[in-house]
């Protein structure tokens, strides 16, 4: 009896490290697959990083203001009473060029007219989509808002001199998408400044500045 006993033991026993090896292997798979995973997902994202740092890299939106034409001026001053009256329509156009190998969004943007760094009129540039490499044409015309105009002294000494000074700025702002992943902004601008002839209704001198940045 005690020797079948201690051979039981001893199987039971014997039997014991047999349990635990197929636990040991299990967890040492189960490593090697976490580090792999690990690893995959460092490459990916390294690659990830590395496109977006060189290929589709964003790049700045490059405004032009092909043309700024006069469509109409008429401007005049009354002494008594004091008064003056001003009507300006300019015909803008102007090419927004996306370099990027991705499309670009651009929000709701604007153009406006100035005159002593201050807006006198602006015409809405509704929202639209620019695709990769294209360049897009928009037609504006901007009108002045007289009662803005009026309020500033030195409007009357330009209208008598018959030399009026105005700018023009232009604001687009939207968004390259890359890889669906991150979103990049963009913004540029364009001013140019013109001085109208009012008696020739002609503009004799412009010059325009642009700036883009992300």
């Amino acid at each position: 009896m005690h020797a079948k006993r201690k051979s039981e033991d001893q199987e039971t026993v014997s039997a014991i490290p047999g349990d635990h090896q197929p636990s040991r292997s299990h967890k040492r798979r189960r490593c090697i697959c976490l580090t792999v995973t690990i690893c995959v997902l460092i490459a990916v994202g390294l690659l990830i990083m590395i496109l977006a740092l060189t290929y589709f890299k964003s790049k700045k939106p490059v405004t032009t203001v092909n043309s700024v034409v006069l469509k109409d001026v008429n401007a005049s001053v009354s002494l008594i009473p004091l008064r003056v009256s001003v009507n300006v329509s300019l015909d803008i156009s102007i090419s927004v060029k996306n370099p990027n190998k991705l499309g670009m969004k651009y929000r709701n943007s604007s153009a406006a007219l100035r005159y002593e760094g201050k807006d006198i009129g602006n015409v809405p540039i509704p929202a639209g989509t620019i695709g990769s490499g294209e360049t897009k044409q928009l037609n504006l015309t901007v009108t002045v808002f007289v009662d803005r105009l009026v309020r500033d002294v030195a409007v009357y000494g330009d209208v008598i001199s018959g030399s009026l000074p105005l700018s023009t700025y232009t604001r687009v702002s939207g968004k390259v998408r890359i890889l669906n992943l991150f979103n990049i902004h963009v913004v540029s601008t364009s001013t140019c400044n013109l001085k109208i002839d009012i008696l020739k209704q002609r503009i004799t001198d412009q010059n325009c500045h642009y700036k883009n940045k992300i």
